[in-house]
């Protein structure tokens, strides 16, 4: 892999393919409605996929979507041995404090990471430094702490849980068949997949067909 990544060295976010240096964030904690702190070594201890899930800021209004529709998917995540986490700049408090008045937030049950130096966020490349806030990246990283997946949309655009899911579904099934790939519509486990070889060339329809 090379030279070795540190949070210091890194000026451009990690790239596909990167080993993720450790962080730590302070978390709120939804589930106990306690504060506490997160690091990507113990995750990586306990065997954890990781999903990290930045997004603008608290009280504000597609983020409140996409919490909803994460907070639905968030047994299944869990059951396929990933940890959630979501990262804005804001303060465990205020993450407290959202959870407690918006709605749409009353069955997240994930952790809330508070990045308030940005140093997690600018490590992944998500940190506006014009508007102090973090744009909506999704990023998975492997058990063994190997950035596989990397997504960023600008503010105004939800994310679409189902194909994160999907990812990370992917992600786990090639981490135990390293000779195949999945391709497009690939979905879960016992859907085709493709193993590239001479014999493959130009016969791809075939293969899944």
């Amino acid at each position: 892999m090379g030279e070795e990544i540190t949070m210091q060295s890194i000026c451009c976010g990690l790239r596909v393919g990167d080993t993720v240096p450790d962080f730590k964030l302070d978390t709120y904690e939804p589930s106990s409605g306690g504060f506490g702190e997160i690091s990507l070594e113990k995750l990586k201890a306990d065997g954890k996929w990781t999903i990290l899930f930045f997004y603008p800021a608290d009280f504000t209004f597609v983020c409140a979507t996409e919490f909803e529709a994460l907070a639905d998917k968030y047994d299944e995540i869990k059951s396929l041995g990933a940890e959630l986490i979501t990262v804005s700049t804001d303060t465990k408090f205020t993450h407290l404090a959202w959870h407690k008045d918006e709605q749409s937030l009353k069955k997240v049950k994930y952790l809330m990471g508070a990045d308030r130096t940005a140093a997690v966020s600018r490590m992944f490349g998500v940190y506006n430094e014009c508007s102090g806030l973090d744009l909506r990246g999704t990023f998975i990283i492997s058990a063994d702490g190997v950035l596989l997946n990397s997504e960023i949309n600008f503010y105004n655009m939800g994310r679409n849980v189902d194909e994160i899911i999907r990812k990370l579904k992917a992600n786990i099934y090639l981490s135990k068949h390293g000779d195949e790939a999945c391709p497009a519509k690939w979905a879960k486990e016992g859907d085709k997949t493709l193993k590239p070889s001479a014999d493959l060339v130009g016969k791809v329809y075939e293969a899944l067909h």
